[in-house]
Protein backbone atom coordinates (compact mmCIF):
# COMPACT_ATOMS: atom_id res chain seq x y z
CA UNK A 1 0.00 0.00 0.00
CA UNK A 2 1.10 3.24 -0.58
CA UNK A 3 -0.98 6.80 0.55
CA UNK A 4 -1.47 9.04 -2.54
CA UNK A 5 0.35 12.42 -2.93
CA UNK A 6 -0.82 15.20 -4.89
CA UNK A 7 -0.11 17.10 -6.69
CA UNK A 8 1.70 15.07 -9.24
CA UNK A 9 3.45 17.11 -12.04
CA UNK A 10 4.46 14.41 -14.91
CA UNK A 11 7.80 16.59 -15.42
CA UNK A 12 8.97 14.89 -12.18
CA UNK A 13 12.10 13.06 -12.83
CA UNK A 14 11.56 8.89 -12.65
CA UNK A 15 13.17 6.70 -13.53
CA UNK A 16 13.47 2.12 -13.87
CA UNK A 17 15.18 1.38 -10.85
CA UNK A 18 16.83 -1.95 -10.09
CA UNK A 19 16.57 -1.73 -6.08
CA UNK A 20 14.82 -4.52 -4.68
CA UNK A 21 14.18 -4.86 -0.97
CA UNK A 22 12.55 -7.52 1.30
CA UNK A 23 10.33 -7.31 4.46
CA UNK A 24 11.18 -9.46 7.28
CA UNK A 25 7.65 -10.38 8.80
CA UNK A 26 8.82 -11.54 12.11
CA UNK A 27 11.16 -8.51 12.70
CA UNK A 28 8.84 -5.55 10.77
CA UNK A 29 12.34 -4.53 9.67
CA UNK A 30 12.75 -3.54 5.61
CA UNK A 31 16.35 -4.29 3.83
CA UNK A 32 18.30 -3.76 0.92
CA UNK A 33 19.01 -7.09 -1.32
CA UNK A 34 21.31 -7.62 -4.31
CA UNK A 35 20.01 -5.51 -7.21
CA UNK A 36 18.34 -6.84 -10.36
CA UNK A 37 20.75 -7.13 -13.25
CA UNK A 38 18.37 -5.27 -15.74
CA UNK A 39 16.29 -2.55 -14.14
CA UNK A 40 12.42 -3.54 -15.42
CA UNK A 41 8.91 -2.67 -14.42
CA UNK A 42 5.77 -4.46 -15.11
CA UNK A 43 7.12 -7.92 -15.35
CA UNK A 44 6.62 -11.31 -13.99
CA UNK A 45 7.52 -12.60 -11.00
CA UNK A 46 6.67 -16.08 -8.74
CA UNK A 47 8.67 -18.30 -6.48
CA UNK A 48 9.37 -21.65 -7.14
CA UNK A 49 11.94 -24.09 -4.99
CA UNK A 50 12.28 -20.72 -2.10
CA UNK A 51 14.16 -18.77 -5.59
CA UNK A 52 12.34 -15.43 -6.95
CA UNK A 53 11.92 -15.51 -10.75
CA UNK A 54 11.52 -12.46 -12.65
CA UNK A 55 11.01 -12.13 -16.36
CA UNK A 56 10.09 -9.63 -19.27
CA UNK A 57 8.50 -6.34 -18.41
CA UNK A 58 10.10 -2.78 -19.42
CA UNK A 59 13.05 -1.07 -19.23
CA UNK A 60 12.55 2.54 -20.40
CA UNK A 61 9.56 4.60 -19.38
CA UNK A 62 7.68 6.27 -21.90
CA UNK A 63 8.18 3.68 -24.47
CA UNK A 64 6.66 0.88 -25.41
CA UNK A 65 9.06 -1.52 -25.42
CA UNK A 66 9.48 -4.95 -23.66
CA UNK A 67 12.06 -7.14 -22.76
CA UNK A 68 12.84 -11.02 -23.03
CA UNK A 69 15.23 -10.95 -20.55
CA UNK A 70 14.85 -13.07 -16.71
CA UNK A 71 16.78 -13.96 -14.12
CA UNK A 72 16.11 -15.61 -10.60
CA UNK A 73 17.04 -14.50 -6.88
CA UNK A 74 18.49 -16.79 -4.25
CA UNK A 75 18.13 -15.65 -0.96
CA UNK A 76 19.98 -17.77 0.98
CA UNK A 77 23.25 -15.99 -1.00
CA UNK A 78 21.31 -12.43 -1.83
CA UNK A 79 22.64 -13.13 -5.49
CA UNK A 80 20.47 -12.94 -8.78
CA UNK A 81 21.64 -15.07 -11.70
CA UNK A 82 20.34 -14.57 -15.53
CA UNK A 83 18.08 -17.18 -16.97
CA UNK A 84 18.04 -17.98 -21.02
CA UNK A 85 15.66 -15.27 -22.82
CA UNK A 86 12.49 -15.79 -23.05
CA UNK A 87 11.09 -16.68 -26.87
CA UNK A 88 8.90 -13.39 -27.13
CA UNK A 89 9.88 -10.09 -25.92
CA UNK A 90 6.42 -9.03 -23.68
CA UNK A 91 5.75 -7.02 -20.77
CA UNK A 92 2.58 -7.05 -18.81
CA UNK A 93 2.99 -10.56 -18.06
CA UNK A 94 1.67 -12.43 -15.15
CA UNK A 95 3.91 -14.99 -13.29
CA UNK A 96 2.79 -18.02 -11.58
CA UNK A 97 4.65 -22.06 -10.59
CA UNK A 98 1.92 -24.81 -11.70
CA UNK A 99 2.66 -28.01 -11.60
CA UNK A 100 6.49 -27.37 -10.64
CA UNK A 101 7.01 -25.21 -13.92
CA UNK A 102 7.58 -21.40 -14.09
CA UNK A 103 4.90 -20.06 -16.48
CA UNK A 104 4.68 -16.33 -17.28
CA UNK A 105 1.88 -15.65 -19.25
CA UNK A 106 0.00 -12.98 -21.59
CA UNK A 107 1.17 -9.93 -21.64
CA UNK A 108 1.98 -7.30 -24.35
CA UNK A 109 4.31 -8.98 -27.37
CA UNK A 110 6.77 -7.30 -29.01
CA UNK A 111 5.32 -6.47 -32.74
CA UNK A 112 9.25 -7.31 -33.79
CA UNK A 113 8.97 -11.02 -32.63
CA UNK A 114 5.35 -12.08 -33.79
CA UNK A 115 7.39 -13.70 -36.41
CA UNK A 116 8.19 -16.17 -34.39
CA UNK A 117 4.52 -17.19 -33.35
CA UNK A 118 2.52 -19.91 -35.55
CA UNK A 119 0.66 -17.68 -38.48
CA UNK A 120 -2.81 -16.40 -37.61
CA UNK A 121 -2.24 -16.47 -33.86
CA UNK A 122 -1.88 -13.41 -31.31
CA UNK A 123 1.07 -13.41 -29.37
CA UNK A 124 -1.00 -11.52 -26.07
CA UNK A 125 -2.16 -14.99 -25.39
CA UNK A 126 0.68 -17.18 -25.62
CA UNK A 127 2.61 -17.88 -22.66
CA UNK A 128 6.85 -19.15 -21.77
CA UNK A 129 7.18 -21.84 -19.63
CA UNK A 130 10.42 -22.21 -18.08
CA UNK A 131 11.88 -25.63 -17.88
CA UNK A 132 14.98 -26.12 -15.05
CA UNK A 133 16.33 -29.28 -16.61
CA UNK A 134 17.37 -28.03 -19.72
CA UNK A 135 17.42 -24.08 -18.80
CA UNK A 136 15.30 -23.55 -21.55
CA UNK A 137 11.92 -21.47 -22.13
CA UNK A 138 9.25 -22.85 -24.07
CA UNK A 139 6.22 -21.14 -26.24
CA UNK A 140 2.51 -22.51 -25.11
CA UNK A 141 0.10 -21.00 -27.81
CA UNK A 142 -3.07 -20.25 -26.06
CA UNK A 143 -3.20 -20.41 -22.48
CA UNK A 144 -4.73 -17.31 -22.34
CA UNK A 145 -7.58 -16.74 -24.53
CA UNK A 146 -7.62 -13.04 -24.17
CA UNK A 147 -5.75 -10.34 -26.13
CA UNK A 148 -6.19 -8.22 -23.11
CA UNK A 149 -2.91 -9.11 -20.29
CA UNK A 150 -4.01 -10.72 -17.39
CA UNK A 151 -4.28 -8.81 -13.92
CA UNK A 152 -3.31 -11.84 -11.70
CA UNK A 153 -3.10 -15.77 -11.90
CA UNK A 154 -2.53 -18.01 -8.85
CA UNK A 155 -2.47 -21.52 -8.41
CA UNK A 156 -4.60 -23.77 -6.76
CA UNK A 157 -4.32 -27.24 -6.85
CA UNK A 158 -4.49 -28.74 -10.72
CA UNK A 159 -5.38 -25.88 -11.59
CA UNK A 160 -5.63 -21.86 -12.64
CA UNK A 161 -7.61 -18.86 -11.10
CA UNK A 162 -8.14 -15.82 -12.91
CA UNK A 163 -10.71 -12.89 -11.78
CA UNK A 164 -9.87 -10.07 -13.96
CA UNK A 165 -8.05 -8.62 -16.94
CA UNK A 166 -5.44 -5.28 -16.58
CA UNK A 167 -7.97 -2.69 -17.99
CA UNK A 168 -10.84 -5.01 -15.16
CA UNK A 169 -9.47 -6.44 -12.37
CA UNK A 170 -12.62 -8.05 -11.71
CA UNK A 171 -14.98 -9.43 -14.59
CA UNK A 172 -17.42 -10.01 -12.14
CA UNK A 173 -16.99 -13.74 -11.36
CA UNK A 174 -14.23 -16.23 -11.20
CA UNK A 175 -12.30 -18.13 -14.34
CA UNK A 176 -10.37 -21.53 -13.68
CA UNK A 177 -8.18 -23.20 -16.28
CA UNK A 178 -8.01 -26.61 -16.45
CA UNK A 179 -4.66 -27.07 -18.81
CA UNK A 180 -7.30 -26.85 -22.07
CA UNK A 181 -9.68 -23.98 -21.41
CA UNK A 182 -10.51 -21.29 -18.94
CA UNK A 183 -14.28 -21.63 -17.75
CA UNK A 184 -16.41 -19.81 -15.49
CA UNK A 185 -16.21 -21.02 -12.29
CA UNK A 186 -20.11 -21.71 -11.43
CA UNK A 187 -20.90 -19.56 -7.93
CA UNK A 188 -18.14 -17.36 -8.57
CA UNK A 189 -19.99 -14.22 -8.70
CA UNK A 190 -19.89 -12.69 -5.51
CA UNK A 191 -22.77 -9.80 -4.81
CA UNK A 192 -20.58 -8.09 -2.35
CA UNK A 193 -17.39 -7.65 -4.42
CA UNK A 194 -19.26 -6.53 -7.60
CA UNK A 195 -21.50 -4.64 -5.66
CA UNK A 196 -19.88 -3.62 -2.12
CA UNK A 197 -23.08 -1.69 -0.86
CA UNK A 198 -24.16 -4.39 0.46
CA UNK A 199 -21.46 -4.75 2.81
CA UNK A 200 -22.76 -1.46 4.34
CA UNK A 201 -25.82 0.51 4.01
CA UNK A 202 -27.70 -0.04 1.12
CA UNK A 203 -28.64 3.14 1.01
CA UNK A 204 -25.35 4.62 0.26
CA UNK A 205 -24.73 5.98 -2.74
CA UNK A 206 -22.52 3.43 -4.99
CA UNK A 207 -18.87 3.16 -3.79
CA UNK A 208 -16.10 3.42 -6.31
CA UNK A 209 -13.65 0.30 -5.96
CA UNK A 210 -9.99 1.85 -6.19
CA UNK A 211 -8.41 -1.39 -6.41
CA UNK A 212 -8.62 -5.64 -5.81
CA UNK A 213 -5.52 -8.40 -5.11
CA UNK A 214 -6.03 -11.54 -4.96
CA UNK A 215 -3.90 -14.46 -3.07
CA UNK A 216 -4.30 -18.24 -2.57
CA UNK A 217 -4.41 -20.20 0.69
CA UNK A 218 -5.39 -23.97 0.75
CA UNK A 219 -8.60 -23.88 -1.54
CA UNK A 220 -8.93 -20.73 -1.04
CA UNK A 221 -8.86 -17.30 -3.13
CA UNK A 222 -8.47 -14.30 -0.76
CA UNK A 223 -9.61 -11.07 -2.12
CA UNK A 224 -8.56 -8.00 -0.62
CA UNK A 225 -10.34 -4.99 -2.23
CA UNK A 226 -10.64 -1.40 -1.27
CA UNK A 227 -13.36 1.14 -2.11
CA UNK A 228 -13.85 5.15 -1.94
CA UNK A 229 -17.13 5.25 0.13
CA UNK A 230 -18.87 8.00 -0.50
CA UNK A 231 -19.69 11.21 2.15
CA UNK A 232 -18.15 14.10 2.37
CA UNK A 233 -14.72 13.33 3.60
CA UNK A 234 -12.41 10.89 2.07
CA UNK A 235 -12.84 7.58 3.42
CA UNK A 236 -11.62 3.97 2.68
CA UNK A 237 -12.98 0.97 3.58
CA UNK A 238 -11.16 -2.50 2.93
CA UNK A 239 -12.79 -5.94 2.52
CA UNK A 240 -11.51 -9.32 2.31
CA UNK A 241 -14.17 -11.57 0.27
CA UNK A 242 -13.51 -15.49 0.68
CA UNK A 243 -13.97 -18.30 -2.17
CA UNK A 244 -13.70 -21.64 -1.62
CA UNK A 245 -12.77 -23.40 -4.76
CA UNK A 246 -14.01 -27.17 -3.15
CA UNK A 247 -17.12 -25.92 -2.50
CA UNK A 248 -20.00 -26.80 -4.37
CA UNK A 249 -22.43 -24.31 -3.49
CA UNK A 250 -22.55 -20.79 -1.73
CA UNK A 251 -18.64 -20.51 -1.58
CA UNK A 252 -17.78 -17.02 -1.21
CA UNK A 253 -18.62 -14.83 1.99
CA UNK A 254 -16.96 -11.56 3.27
CA UNK A 255 -15.49 -10.43 5.88
CA UNK A 256 -15.80 -7.33 8.52
CA UNK A 257 -14.48 -4.11 6.80
CA UNK A 258 -12.54 -2.06 7.94
CA UNK A 259 -12.35 1.82 7.29
CA UNK A 260 -9.68 4.78 7.68
CA UNK A 261 -9.56 8.48 7.10
CA UNK A 262 -7.70 9.41 3.57
CA UNK A 263 -6.95 7.51 0.69
CA UNK A 264 -4.57 4.50 -0.22
CA UNK A 265 -3.60 2.89 -3.41
CA UNK A 266 -2.88 -0.90 -3.95
CA UNK A 267 0.83 -0.66 -5.54
CA UNK A 268 1.69 -4.25 -5.65
CA UNK A 269 -0.10 -7.35 -6.18
CA UNK A 270 -0.95 -9.95 -2.87
CA UNK A 271 1.57 -12.49 -1.74
CA UNK A 272 1.43 -15.35 1.35
CA UNK A 273 4.17 -15.77 3.58
CA UNK A 274 3.88 -19.19 5.08
CA UNK A 275 5.44 -18.92 9.06
CA UNK A 276 7.30 -21.66 10.87
CA UNK A 277 5.81 -22.99 13.78
CA UNK A 278 8.10 -22.08 17.16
Amino acid sequence: MCEEILPWSPSDDLEVLSSVIRYDVCSGVWSKCAPLAVPRFDFACTVCDNKIYVAGGQCTLGVARGTSSAEVYNPMLDEWKPLPDMNVIRYKCVGVTWQGKIHVIGGFAEKADLDKLPRNTIGRCSAEVYNSDNAKWDLVMGMWQLDVPPNQIVAVDEKLYSSGDCLNAWKGHIEEYDGKFWNEVEGSHLETLSSPNSVWDANWPPAKRIYITMAAIGSKLFFLAGYRKPGETSRLMSVVHVFDTWAKRDGGRSLEPTEEEGEKELCSHACVVFLPNN
